[in-house]
């Protein structure tokens, strides 16, 4: 069967939990005989590619990447449906005649990519990795941090995500001292819906946020009605979309990890604990509250190490630094994912204390087919996964208290990291997926 591989972004430049999830799958995939081909962008402000759009080959499989700075977003609605692409997605989508094309993210492609798959008549599933169909910034969680079932009829809980992002990531002055203004504060979001309609303020660029905003979650309704079938890889991420009006046909395959599943060196008695952190060093996934956590412990019972590539000039990673000045906290950087056995056998726990609500991320995945015990935050996404006391345990959602009193188990003896490795396993690998996704292939084609 010819197949494509829609993803947001691709190996060799891209590699989190979504692009290795689709390099996963298509190998899967061209070892049950299937013929594949990944469709990619490269973000706007990537290095700039020759052309619109080119052909590489990763690991063998052959990739088509779109160049978006051909394709300029000018307000919120392009982030999720742009028109303009329509005609170089068709091109891509008549030159490679699949059978049934598969979509792993629609960032960069938007919601017009399903209006070309069904205009050509080409069967089409996606596999749901995040909130992105109903949730503007993808991560169901609100403006203040505190966990969102969606939005709201009025959308004033999307506008007060959007001046967030405003404030964390415009370089125009104008825009961060109006988004992060007392008057704002102190303002409800629905006086600002209210105010978007007149003649003042409509057309400008807060109605177009607010025009946007209101619209999106329709829109990505009714496109996703397009899908043949969706896959999730945790009950919470279906019953996420369910609650917000999706009601397309749900498959809950959980990921596979094809990491080596060797027991775990013996370590010598008495050595301190070894807690790791392996991800992007970002608010949302919590490291600085793990960083808090830790210096609280008794200085010789643990150490910490923190994987993951630090932005060049980053505040937030600097302020991670200072915190763990003096501490027995070592940032080792990035590694290759060939080297992830030898990190994961290197320590005793591995500590996912995201913010947001994680939906079965491969750094779990890989701890538990590794023997590693972990302590992840208390959300359905990571807890589905977890046998209390057996394979780790859970805390309170970006409580820093809660995370230290779950260090502390480990630290005073009351839990043995050692001996639950002995009870720690994941058996899911990616063929195991690809069987699972062909079946639904099968029904489809």
């Amino acid at each position: 069967m010819r197949i494509a591989l829609f993803v947001h972004a691709f190996f060799p430049d891209h590699f989190y939990g979504t692009e290795k999830y689709t390099l996963d799958l298509a190998r899967g995939l061209c070892s049950l005989g299937h013929d594949v081909t990944v469709v990619t962008a490269n973000s706007a402000g990537e290095t700039n590619q020759p052309d619109a759009v080119i052909r590489y080959t990763f690991d063998r499989l052959p990739v088509v990447s779109i160049d978006k700075k051909h394709f300029p977003v000018k307000r919120v609605r392009e982030t999720y449906y742009q028109p303009q692409l329509y005609d170089t997605l068709d091109r891509i989508v008549k030159d490679l005649q699949p059978e049934l094309a598969h979509v792993t993210h629609l960032i960069n492609h938007t919601a017009v990519l399903l209006d070309v798959l069904q205009d050509r008549g080409v069967p089409t599933v996606a596999t749901l990795t995040d909130f992105f169909g109903f949730c503007y910034t993808n991560q169901l969680q609100a403006a203040d941090g505190s966990p969102c079932t969606g939005p709201s009829p009025s959308r004033s809980n999307c506008l007060e995500c959007a001046f967030k992002g405003m404030v964390e990531h415009s370089s125009s002055s104008r825009v961060v001292r109006w988004a992060s203004s007392p008057q704002f504060r102190g303002a409800r979001s629905e006086l600002i819906l209210l105010a978007s309609r007149l003649p003042l303020l409509h057309g400008s660029w807060v109605g177009q946020l607010v025009d946007d905003l209101q619209e999106r979650p329709g829109l990505l309704r009714q496109k996703y009605r397009s899908y043949d079938a969706l896959i999730t890889p945790t009950r919470f991420l279906r019953d996420a979309y369910e609650s917000n009006g999706f009601t397309e046909p749900m498959h809950n395959i959980w990921f596979g990890s094809d990491i080596d599943r060797s027991p775990k060196p013996v370590r010598t008695a008495g050595e301190g604990i070894r807690i790791g952190f392996i991800g992007q060093l970002a608010p949302h996934k919590g490291i600085d509250l793990l960083i808090d956590a830790f210096t609280r412990l008794p200085t010789p019972a643990a150490e910490l190490f923190v994987f993951g590539r630090e932005e060049p000039g980053s505040s937030f990673t600097q302020d991670l630094r200072a915190r763990a000045m003096g501490y027995a906290i070592r940032f080792l950087g990035a590694f290759p994912q060939e080297d992830l056995k030898n990190v994961m056998d290197s320590l005793d726990l591995v500590v996912i204390p995201s913010r947001w609500n994680e939906n079965s991320p491969l750094v779990l995945l890989n701890a538990l087919a590794t023997h590693t015990p972990v302590i992840v935050s208390d959300v359905p996404g990571l807890t589905e996964f977890l046998q209390p006391e057996q394979n780790g345990i859970a805390f309170a959602l970006s409580d820093v208290d809660a995370l230290e009193a779950a260090l502390r188990r480990f630290i005073n003896g009351e839990l043995d990291a050692r001996a639950m490795s002995l009870q720690t396993a994941y058996a899911r690998t990616s063929a195991s997926v690809a069987e699972d996704v062909q079946r639904i292939y099968h029904g489809l084609v």
